[in-house]
């Protein structure tokens, strides 16, 4: 199941610098291990923006629901999830 989710974080301003640093490092991690799984198939940054728009490859709902909430920044991040489907104009669904 493909779906299209735009995250935009909030880290609050006074976060310590050594924490943000780990966080920051720990999604990296686990944003590239999961790309390298197929799970996470594209991401795109928002210009001007602490957000990105990212599509992800996943067998359900439960698998993507797992996925977001193991984000190492999930508990500064507004979610927003949208499931895909092929457009019937699109080549590949000849």
């Amino acid at each position: 199941m493909l779906f299209a989710v735009r995250m935009d974080v909030d880290l609050p301003p006074d976060l310590d610098s050594e924490v943000r640093a780990d966080l920051l490092a720990r999604e990296r991690a686990y944003c590239q291990t999961l790309q390298k799984s197929g799970e996470w198939a594209h991401i795109w940054r928002c210009v001007g923006q602490y957000a990105n728009i990212s599509v992800f490859d996943v067998q359900d709902n439960e698998a993507l629901h797992r996925i977001l909430w193991d984000l190492p920044l999930h508990p500064y991040m507004n979610i927003e999830v949208t499931p895909l489907a092929q457009h019937p104009s699109d080549l590949a669904a000849g």
